[in-house]
Parts: structure tokens; C-alpha cells; sequence
């Protein structure tokens, strides 16, 4: 049922954390995947690498989605190396800043909607003539979208954004037989959440989950794998909390 065998993906921020994981799910399950990254070239080439040592097929393709044209430069780059055809997008690249509303600026509230909104909504419209019946698309929400978690009031209002961009493409798309999903992680032992690795970050994380213990990014990345395969083929439109039992 998670058979990838001849599909086509795209993860991007994948050198590292879910992104990484993600890449490596779908590549396992035999599909081609596309390493996005945006400044690490290195994670990114040890992605591809690992891919390639088990037997699949990968390679990297780079992009500042930061910037207003990224999501431009990007399709035009994964359109070059995969032709016509591309079944599954993961929109995984994403920023976060912990600060509290009185000390958030205007730079700060931009850049979070910049990567974590504009980008995978201009990405999805970029690639949509290559997409096709059966494609998937993946985005990244967060347990943020939901509950209130530390001092995250901007990047979590992107993660609502997220959400609803979810149910806006998947009515949009399944005419045309698009899948549009989001995976929404709660905190993940990633460099994004290195707090993760104190013993007071743990024991806050571990204080809120039904689950006591810290996830990982392959926790995440089988949950994306699974939304971009046949064994999902009847979910659209959903947000799929992969959170251990956050904020019960």
C-alpha cells in the first residue's frame, strides 16, 4: 500500500530534521526524490548520498525560499530534472522564532510568513502543471496551530495559515484528482527545537504528551510517507496530528 515505486517527489528543507526524514521515507518506499535545500549544501549532498547507497534514486536541487521569486526558481528547477510529472510535493521547509508579542518585529513577522506560507502557496501553484490525478501534496502545520505552546504567537499564526491553505487547495484540487494534506508535528528533537536537549525542555515536553517520550524527525517522516501513498488515497483536506498525544 506505501509502494512509491515510479513516483516522483519533491521535499523541501530536506538536509535536515523532518524534511530529511521525509526524504528519506518516500525514497525508501521507492520513490525518486528531489533534496531541496537552501544553505545546506553539505546535509543536503549526505541526503542524496544516503539515498543513493540504499539503492534509490536522488538528487539536489537549491533555492532561497525566503525570496519573493523562490518558489519560481524552484518549480523551474524540479520541472527541468523530472519533465512532466511530479506525484508527490512535501512543503516541509519552514522557520520558527520564539519571541513575545511586545518584542516581535515587523522583519521577524515577515520572514515566518515569507517561508512558512508564501512559499508553499506559490511552490503548489508553480507546480501544479506537473502535477496530475494521483498527485499529493504534504504540507507542514504544528501543534502551534492549536494550542497555545511558549512564546511562538507569529510562526504559529503561519501554522494556522497552513491549515486552512489545506482545506482551500484540497476543494480546489480534487477536481483535477490532487490530494492536498498536512502532517502537523507537536515538539520534534530537531535543531529547530534543540531545547529538546536540555533537561528542562524535556521534561516540559514530555509534561504536555500523552506519549512520554521525545519524538524524532522519523516519527514525523513515516506519517508524511504514509499521506503521499495509495494507503491514503481517501484523506484530503485533513490535518494529520503526529504529536504523541499533545495538549490532550
Amino acid at each position: 500500500m506505501n509502494d512509491l515505486t515510479g513516483k516522483t517527489a519533491l521535499v523541501t528543507g530536506a538536509s535536515r530534521g523532518i524534511g530529511r526524514a521525509s526524504a528519506l521515507a518516500l525514497a525508501r518506499a521507492g520513490a525518486q526524490v528531489l533534496v531541496h535545500y537552501s544553505s545546506g549544501e553539505k546535509e543536503a549532498d549526505a541526503v542524496v548520498a544516503e539515498i543513493r547507497a540504499a539503492g534509490g534514486n536522488a538528487q539536489k536541487v537549491a533555492a532561497n525560499l525566503r525570496a519573493a521569486d523562490g518558489p519560481h526558481t524552484l518549480a523551474r528547477q524540479v520541472r527541468a530534472v523530472i519533465g512532466h510529472r511530479l506525484d508527490i510535493l512535501v512543503a516541509n521547509a519552514g522557520i520558527s522564532k520564539g519571541v513575545s508579542i511586545e518584542d516581535t518585529t515587523v522583519e521577524d513577522f515577515d520572514d515566518l510568513f515569507a517561508v512558512n506560507v508564501r512559499a508553499p502557496y506559490f511552490l503548489v501553484q508553480q507546480l501544479l502543471p506537473v502535477m496530475c490525478k494521483g498527485s499529493s501534496v504534504v504540507l507542514l502545520s504544528s501543534l502551534a496551530a492549536r494550542a497555545a505552546v511558549g512564546t511562538l504567537s507569529a510562526y504559529a499564526a503561519t501554522k494556522g495559515s497552513v491549515d486552512t491553505l489545506v482545506k482551500h487547495f484540497a476543494a480546489a484540487l480534487g477536481e483535477r484528482g490532487i490530494r492536498v494534506n498536512a502532517v502537523a508535528p507537536g515538539v520534534v528533537e530537531t535543531d529547530m527545537s534543540n531545547f529538546t536537549r536540555t533537561d528542562t525542555g524535556r521534561a516540559a515536553t514530555l509534561g504536555m504528551q500523552a506519549l512520554k517520550r521525545v519524538a524524532q524527525p522519523d516519527d514525523i517522516g513515516g506519517a508524511v510517507a504514509f499521506l503521499a501513498s495509495d494507503a491514503a488515497r481517501w484523506v484530503t483536506g485533513e490535518t494529520l496530528h503526529v504529536d504523541g498525544g499533545s495538549k490532550l
